[in-house]
Order: structure tokens, then sequence, then C-alpha cells
């Protein structure tokens, strides 16, 4: 039976032989562990491919942090192909398991695209603290400058107090300039003045940082808002992209997260962060069945080069990848 769970060597693209495949597939070791693993242990001491399996790999996907819908919509499917026989033998059922998971993170698979219309284009971070929105700044600016953008990063977290001196190094650490006020100072005027002096520069694109606040502080959500208004008086349109840093460790918390911010701000992206500390990558899988809101980025490691695209099928690729 393990040669039907085997990767085949037929089965390797460049897609899968490329650095960042090979960093996603560290980064998502311990998800796997607790998911793809989990279940191919299963699938090896299954004696029939009946519902007392789907029931088993029912258990395992929500342990993975998958979620409750997200998990039953699986699972769902599942019953329906083993109803129409079409799972044959534990190879037939990995490979259905992986389609469905694809399938269901494919509509949040849309990259962040900068219109070149829209100058500058205003990008909003918002997130908790310490769910890596500064480091994730530092990162898209670098990404931003090789794809011949012109930056300029706005420090609108004038509530902590190193808040300013870490985007300050970030910028120095790119060479791109930095506009800030001092601790305490009204974020929306921090973001405004951004944006002139973008304009002024004929700079491409202005990232503005924000105080790191829990979803539940109400005041400080109301000051985001203020931020959404005050940028949009300089453009109608702007923000243009209002991105959401999560990280993967808050697992199912991160669904509040999302909930709370979209209905504050009405989130255009989001970004999921730390996916190598932690066992609850399965996250995005929960995301993606209550939100659908484009996944922008993710991340699973401190260098500039672990913050990469959302793939969806190479996201799914790397949870099942084996080593030949």
């Amino acid at each position: 039976m393990l040669k039907f769970l085997k990767r085949r060597q037929d089965s390797e693209t460049a897609e899968t032989t490329t650095p960042w495949f090979k960093r996603l597939t560290q980064g998502l070791g311990r998800t796997r562990h607790q998911l793809s693993e989990a279940i191919s242990r299963t699938l090896l001491g299954a004696k029939a491919i009946d519902e007392s399996l789907l029931e088993t790999i029912e258990t395992q996907l929500l342990q993975a942090d998958v979620g409750i819908e997200a998990t039953e919509r699986i699972i769902a499917s599942l019953t329906d192909r083993l109803a129409r026989k079409t799972l044959s033998d534990p190879a037939a059922v990995e490979a259905a398991l992986q389609a469905d998971l694809h399938q269901l993170l494919m509509p949040c698979e849309k990259p962040l695209e900068i219109n070149p219309t829209s100058k500058p284009y205003v990008i909003l971070m918002v997130g908790v603290n310490g769910n890596g929105k500064t480091t994730t700044i530092g990162k898209l600016t670098k990404r931003l400058q090789a794809q011949g953008h012109r930056v300029l990063l706005a420090a609108g977290d004038t509530f902590r107090a190193a808040a300013v001196e870490q985007l300050t190094v970030w910028g120095e650490r790119n060479q791109v300039p930095v506009i800030a006020q001092g601790q305490g100072a009204d974020c929306a005027s921090v973001i405004y003045d951004a944006i002139q002096a973008a304009r002024a520069r004929d700079i491409d694109v202005v990232i503005a940082d924000t105080a790191g606040r829990l979803h539940t502080q109400t005041n400080l959500m109301e000051e985001l808002k203020k931020v959404k208004r005050v940028a949009a008086k300089l453009d109608e349109q702007a923000p243009h992209e209002i991105m959401l840093v999560l990280d993967a460790g808050t697992g199912q918390n991160a669904l509040q997260q999302v909930k709370q911010f979209n209905e504050a701000l009405g989130l255009t992206g989001l970004t999921v962060t730390k996916l190598d500390g932690t066992a609850k990558g399965g996250v995005l899988f929960a995301i993606a069945q209550h939100f659908q809101i484009p996944i922008r980025f993710i991340g699973v490691g401190e260098g500039i080069e672990d913050l990469q695209p959302f793939e969806a099928k190479a996201f799914v690729r790397a949870l099942f990848w084996e080593e030949h």
C-alpha cells in the first residue's frame, strides 16, 4: 500500500524544485505533521475505504485547525465520491482530498497588483500587535522595489514607543523615505502627510503602518476608520489596499480578527505570517471557507525571501510533499 502514498518521480515539476518551494515545505513542517502525515498514517492502516475512515479524516482535519465549516465541506465531497465508488484505494482518497483543499483555496489566490494609474498607490497595513506587521512592511517594500516601484513608508503607528524607530530602520535598509511624526501624533495626519509627500516626490507606492491593536479595542478601530476617511480626501479610491496581517499561530482566533477588521474597514487582502512556527497552518482553509478575501502573501521565516505571493496549488502540494 505504501506505493500508493509515495509521490511519483514523474509528478515532480519545476515548481517543486525552486528555492521557495523548498522553504515552503520546510516552513509548513509542523502543519504537515499535524495534517497530511496523520492522514497518510490513517490511510496506511485502513482496512477499508468507508465512512469510518472518513470520520477519522474529519477528526484530523479539525485538529489541524481547518475549521468546522471547511471540514464539513471537504468530508461531504469525499462522501459523495465514496458513494460514486471513485475512492478505490488510499491514493485515490489522498488525491481527492488534495483536490478539494486546492479548490477551497483557489478563490483566495489573487496576487497584489499595483495599479499604475493610482499614484501613489496606498497600502494600509493593519493587524494585532505581534503579528509581524512592521516586518511584513519591510519585506513588501523590498519586493515592490524589485518590481521597479518607488516606495515611501508612513509611520502611522504613533501609539507604540519603538514603532517609528523600527519602521525607520526598515526604511534605511531599503533606502526609502519614511514620513513620521512624534509618539502620540494623529495617525491620520501622518498618513495624510505621507500621501502628499509621495505626490510631490513622484512616488509610486505608499505603505502605511498603523498601531497594532486588538480587534476588540473600539477606540483604535475608530482611529483606523478615520485614517481611511482622511486618505479618501486626497484620493477617493485610497487606500487602494487594506491588508490585514495575521499570525498563523493564532489558529481559529484569526477568524475573529478577519471578521472584525473586515467589518470595520472592508479588507482587500491578507498576509499570513509565521507559518513556520506553528502546526495551525490549516487555518488558511478556514479563512478561505468563511471570507474568500485574497491571501496576498504568506510568510515562513525571517528572511526577505520568506515572504512570497500565495499560490493555492503550491501550498497544498507542500502540505502533502514527501521527499524521495
